[in-house]
């Protein structure tokens, strides 16, 4: 069958080709070709849940990635398609427990590819119609969760980090709103735990504050900020000359799963006027929990909030939803006048005035379809699942005297070491044979295996099968296991 470039060309010639009926066809064998991969794929990912991974120096030698002046024909276009996607990682496996993301929800996946076809961006009513309200009514709702009230206002961004980012120019412009045109030109100064994400040194230096006005409060021996370390630091700065504007706590550290103490922060921020924000975007879900929201108490006392759906609720990447206490900090850091943009509308319809993107896809209809489908109470049992496993796990692990267990109740991280192997050997040679995808942590200088539960899909008898595919594997391979140490000691 000819391609889109020959249609056109023949119509140029003046052929009798229809390119609208031809353009369908051709569309149509994209879908089979579609379905045909996805349903080949889900067979590989039970019968091969692991990917036999490409070492990166012989990528280009394995696959047939490279671009080509001339295109290809369909034959040879589907065969490098199906190698590519059969040799990427399988991220929805029952063994795929190395990310702070698994599973896969279909009522979310017909979400995301209707928003594909759809093809919308997110900046103007004009241009997105009715999926502006899908996103209101996801930011409305989340909101109300967190307990603010019709002064909050939000945006669906990529992630955390983005989030994360947004939350510290907020911050920053409602410290001295003269920055935003006068730039930064005083000693400001950013508190966040020992155990926060990467991001937020990155963010300090991208807005100018810089790395090293970033302040590591301390933590406890569950991975918690220790609030009265931070208000330590903090009028240590005061006295310094310093000018402390930004808090960010944590729900759900990288690591442990920590959830720092929102309540007892929050009376620090209250004291010295500082922006508190709230990164949830591991497990801020349980605001959806009636059972763990507990773990957020205080929450609706923070400036704002973000919560990756992506992560604990399963959506396909990338989903996050950030939320703003007071929307008109929200306007103030974020809303610039475009005429060439907005053109009709009411603003509060118009996405672009409250996001640090422009053209922008539509990322809230997946998490809508998924929402609406199950309903709040879906998304909380859900999120009660994943600590239900994180239970069986750790039961399994202190029942079983191999093992050395890190982490505590009230954590989808669990963190554990067996036999007293190197856990970075262990994960490394697990991935080299294609067993298990699991990573590894560290946390006050242990170094451990972390095995993550945010796979609703999964039940008891996966977490079971995982720790018995790990010591089979140990097993096996425990000569190349110990040959590390051997060296070493040798």
């Amino acid at each position: 069958m000819p391609n889109s470039v020959n249609i056109t060309i023949a119509e140029q010639k003046g052929l009798p080709i229809r390119f609208k009926d031809l353009s369908l066809t051709m569309r149509k064998e994209d879908l089979d070709q579609f379905r045909s991969i996805v349903e080949e794929l889900l067979e590989k990912e039970v019968k091969e849940p692991v990917v036999n991974p490409i070492p990166p120096e012989k990528l280009f030698e394995v696959l047939d990635l490279r671009l080509e002046e001339e295109g290809i024909d369909d034959d040879r276009f589907y065969h490098s398609l199906k190698e590519l996607v059969f040799n990427t990682p399988r991220t929805s496996s029952k063994l795929f427990f190395n990310q702070l993301f698994a599973g896969r929800k279909s009522k979310a996946i017909l979400g995301d590819l209707l928003s594909i076809m759809l093809n919308n961006s997110m900046y103007t009513y004009k241009v997105a119609g009715p999926m502006v309200g899908v996103e209101k009514e996801i930011v409305r709702k989340t909101a109300q969760l967190i307990g603010y009230d019709q002064k909050a206002d939000g945006t669906i961004v990529t992630g955390g980090s983005l989030a994360n980012f947004m939350a510290m120019v907020m911050g920053r412009d409602a410290y001295n709103e003269k920055i935003r045109f006068d730039g930064v030109q005083s000693k400001m100064i950013v508190y966040t735990s020992e155990n926060c994400h990467y991001s937020i040194g990155k963010n300090a230096s991208l807005m100018g504050i810089g790395r090293s006005q970033v302040r590591n409060v301390k933590v406890d021996e569950k991975g918690r900020m220790i609030a009265t370390d931070l208000e330590a630091k903090v009028e240590q700065d005061l006295k310094d000359g310093c000018h402390p504007f930004f808090v960010n706590a944590t729900a759900g550290t990288t690591v442990m799963g920590s959830f720092d103490p929102i309540d007892e922060i929050s009376k620090v921020c209250k004291k010295h006027n500082l922006w508190l924000h709230i990164d949830g975007a591991y497990c801020g879900a349980v605001i959806y929990s009636e059972k763990y929201k507990s773990l957020v108490r205080g929450v609706e006392k923070a400036d704002s909030f973000n919560v990756n759906a992506h992560k604990m609720l399963g959506t396909p990447l990338t989903c996050s939803v950030f939320i703003a206490k007071d929307k008109r900090y929200l306007k103030q850091s974020l809303s610039n006048d475009a005429s060439y943009l907005y053109q009709t509308d009411n603003d509060d319809f118009n996405l672009g005035k409250t996001s640090l993107q422009c053209g922008r896809k539509n990322d809230a209809l997946k998490l809508w379809t998924l929402w609406k489908s199950i309903g709040t109470k879906g998304l909380g049992q859900m999120v009660d699942h994943q600590f239900y496993l994180a239970d069986v796990a750790r039961e399994y692990l202190s029942s079983h005297k191999d093992y050395k267990l890190y982490s505590y109740e009230d954590s989808v991280s669990v963190c554990f070491n067996y036999k007293n192997i190197d856990p970075k050997r262990i994960c490394t040679l697990l991935y080299q044979k294609s067993k298990i995808l699991v990573g590894f942590g560290t946390f006050k200088d242990e170094t451990f295996i972390r095995f993550v539960t945010v796979n609703a899909d999964n039940s008891k008898e996966d977490i079971l099968n995982f720790f018995k595919e790990l010591e089979s594997f140990v097993e096996e391979n425990i000569d190349d296991l110990l040959v590390n140490e051997n060296a070493s000691t040798a």
